[in-house]
């Protein structure tokens, strides 16, 4: 059932989906200045200290921010069918 306010208040979903887009962008940078700059990595771990810190900056953006960006988009698209 549709609400007759003209602004429904913000379920947090614009910041939600920024913030798991930027999560995934930050995850991306680190593995490509992980395969580019700092060494790369083998089937042991990278190679430089540098390197397992961006290794372990992309462990944690990449799965968090494919989370977030899920349940942003999907909290987008309910709002949208809602507004229909």
């Amino acid at each position: 059932m549709p609400s007759n306010n003209p602004n429904p208040p913000s379920d947090g979903a614009h910041p939600i989906l920024l913030t798991g887009l930027s999560m995934l962008a930050a995850g991306f940078l680190a593995v490509l200045l992980l395969e580019t700059i700092l060494g790369g990595f083998s089937f042991t771990g990278a190679h430089t200290n540098l390197g397992w810190m961006a290794l372990i900056v992309a462990l944690m953006c990449l799965p968090f921010g494919c989370l977030l960006t899920a349940l942003g988009s999907a909290k987008t698209l309910r709002n949208r069918a809602r507004r229909r």
